[in-house]
This record gives structure tokens, C-alpha cells and sequence, in this order.
């Protein structure tokens, strides 16, 4: 099985990442072409696909294309000198809808520029480090968040200092380093209303206050979670700083109850039919199964990516080489998709959903 294994969560991992190469896509055999190969060939043929298809290129969907506007307009806004508060960014939606990707793309397109522009020694001497970024977890405290920007850096003294050094240690690495964007995942796991939640919402008000830095936030359901509030209930929510500070980005799934949200589903299957390497694939493979794709995934990109990727392995190694339902029937994805699906096929069936556009369907009948 091929891949590589390393982690965002340290600058080597994260250095990995954004200088790594375009993957380059295998190209597409015919059935001639196959047989033509001998058995060691094939095999190493089908591995090739099997790894192209679980990390084909990012597809530049509605949603990551206005992210990324948004995102852009706040970082380069944020020039602000030290002595005053930058704004942040949280990229807030449901599972499944592409956040950390999101998130990941827009940084590694930072860190990418940065380093062109700058170069990877700043004139101190020290490594660029234009962007860190930290993933937090169930457990996170005020002093394992400020070792974990640390280790990101893979400073020494991580394990052995206090709460107050590591933090004085993370600004440090910041400011040393020239770091201007800060990425932290899954802030959802923060929780104001306790007090060890209370203490990390507040630190990373610290850390905003104190590094030239724009951090760039990544939580599931965080305005429904009154995260914003700062745990602050009634009048006393007027007074939450995160509200004033953070500029909520919310990403929707995809919805087929107007022509442009068809339009933008029928533009993703397009996209996703050019990436993939099946000998029998065709244009319209996947938009003759606009309708069925919806039904299984809800329009969460996330479902969707992982449907196509499994099936893509399930026709590889069946020998059937191309997607269709009788297929894509036997590949399970995720519970909440395939719980809605019942619901989402009848909505279909009875006409209150539909992925061709009215006009096509006005002429149609």
C-alpha cells in the first residue's frame, strides 16, 4: 500500500505537505492495453489508481472557491502593527462539508507565497515557518495547547516546562520563525462553559492579542454550540468578546432545490469524472447518476469523495471499470448518509427534488 505518513501537527509533516508535488494521474489503459501488461504490471497499474484515486486533486467547489475569497480579504487585511488586535477567521459547518481541506489548502497556498516571496531563512538566521498548525482534542487544556504549538515547531523544552513557559516559548517560535497564520482544528472541542474550556478560549484571546499572527479557527457547529458567546448566557452575552473578534464562515452542502444549486452539483460530477482512471469511464458516467449520487450523499462533499473512492476500488477489483448503481449500491459510506437516504430517494421519486435544471425538464416533457 502506498501513501505517506507523516503529520500536519509538526513543521516537518506540514513542510511535506506544501512542497510536495502535483500527484501526477496514471493514465487511463485501454482493455487491450491491460491485458497487454503482465501480472506484476497490472498489479502495480491498479495500485497506482487505487492511490490516485483515494488523493486525486482538490476540486474547486462553490464552497472552497468562497472560503477562499473571504479568507484571503481577512489575512492580507490583517496588517495591523503589533499594539492592535488582529480579526480571525472560523471556518463552522457540519461534518462532511470540507472545512479542514478547506482550511489546509488556503494555509498551504499562504505558506507557498510566503516562502517564495521571503524565502526560507528569515534575516535573523532562523527557519521560515510561515504557518503552524495544531489539531485539538476532547482533552485540551491551557497548558497541552500551548506544548502542542511547541512540538509543532519541535522545540526542546516541550515536555518539561510549565503552562507559562511553554506559552512564552510558543511566542517565541512565533516571532522567530515570522509565522503569520495560525491554523487550529476542531475547536469544537473546546467548551466555554467549563472552566478548563473557559481558560483555552481565553488563552487563544492571549495569543491573538500578543503574536502578529492571523489564526484561522475549524469547528463543527460551533454557533449552535454558543461558542461565540464565551459561555456567557442572556445580557451577559453582549459582552463576548469571540463574537466581535471572529468572522464566522459557514460551509453549506450542496442543495438541489434551485437551478444554480443543480448547476453546481452537475459541475462537481463533471469535475470528479475527469479525475478518475477506469477503463470503461465516459463523459456523463457520473452526471447520468446526478439524482442517485445526491440520494447517497446528501450533498456533503465529504460523503460524496468517499463514494466515488470506494467505488473506484470496487470496479477496479471486480474488473467492471466504470460506476454505475448496481455498483455503487454495494459500497456502504457514512450512518447519516446512509440514513437519510430513504427519505432523499422518495423526494425524488414523488418530484420534490430534482438535479436537472427546470429548464431542461420543461423541455423534456
Amino acid at each position: 500500500m502506498s501513501g505517506a505518513f507523516y503529520s500536519l501537527s509538526r513543521k516537518e509533516g506540514w513542510r511535506r505537505y506544501v512542497d510536495a508535488p502535483a500527484r501526477r494521474q496514471p493514465d487511463r489503459l485501454t482493455t487491450a492495453q491491460r491485458a497487454r501488461l503482465g501480472e506484476q504490471a497490472r498489479e502495480d497499474y491498479d495500485e497506482a489508481r487505487h492511490d490516485w484515486h483515494a488523493n486525486f486533486g482538490i476540486l474547486r467547489t462553490p464552497q472552497l472557491a468562497a472560503v477562499h475569497d473571504e479568507l484571503e480579504r481577512i489575512v492580507f487585511t490583517n496588517r495591523q502593527d503589533p499594539d492592535r488586535i488582529r480579526g480571525a477567521a472560523v471556518i463552522d459547518a457540519l461534518p462532511g462539508l470540507g472545512k479542514t481541506t478547506i482550511a489546509n489548502v488556503f494555509a498551504r497556498g499562504f505558506d507557498r507565497a510566503q516562502i517564495r516571496r521571503h524565502g526560507p531563512v528569515t534575516d535573523e538566521g532562523h527557519e521560515r515557518i510561515p504557518v503552524f498548525r495544531v489539531g485539538l482534542t476532547s482533552n485540551t487544556t491551557l497548558r497541552t495547547l500551548n506544548r502542542m504549538i511547541c512540538e509543532f515547531y519541535g522545540h526542546p523544552a516541550t515536555n518539561r516546562a510549565t503552562a507559562a513557559e511553554l506559552a512564552s516559548h510558543a511566542v517565541d517560535c512565533v516571532l522567530s520563525c515570522q509565522t503569520r497564520v495560525g491554523v487550529i482544528d476542531d475547536v469544537h472541542f473546546i467548551n466555554p462553559g467549563r472552566k478548563d474550556g473557559l481558560d483555552v478560549s481565553n488563552h487563544l484571546k492571549w495569543l491573538a492579542n500578543e503574536l502578529p499572527v492571523t489564526f484561522l479557527y475549524v469547528g463543527v457547529g460551533l454557533a449552535e454550540r454558543r461558542f461565540f458567546a464565551d459561555g456567557l448566557i442572556g445580557d451577559n452575552a453582549v459582552l463576548a468578546q469571540t463574537a466581535r473578534r471572529w468572522t464566522r464562515l459557514p460551509v453549506p452542502p450542496f442543495e438541489v432545490a434551485s437551478d444554480e444549486g443543480r448547476a453546481h452539483w452537475r459541475g462537481l460530477l463533471k469535475a470528479t469524472e475527469r479525475q478518475l482512471v477506469l477503463t470503461h469511464a465516459r463523459p456523463g458516467m457520473l452526471t447520468d447518476l446526478a439524482d442517485y449520487l445526491f440520494t447517497r450523499t446528501s450533498g456533503h462533499i465529504g460523503s460524496f469523495v468517499t463514494l466515488i473512492t470506494r467505488g473506484c476500488f470496487t470496479a477496479i477489483r471486480t474488473g467492471t471499470e466504470t460506476l454505475t448503481v448496481d455498483l455503487l449500491d454495494t459500497v456502504r459510506i457514512d450512518e447519516a448518509s446512509e440514513q437519510a437516504r430513504n427519505q432523499l430517494a422518495a423526494a425524488f421519486a414523488h418530484g420534490r427534488l430534482a438535479t436537472t435544471p427546470t429548464r431542461q425538464r420543461a423541455a423534456a416533457s
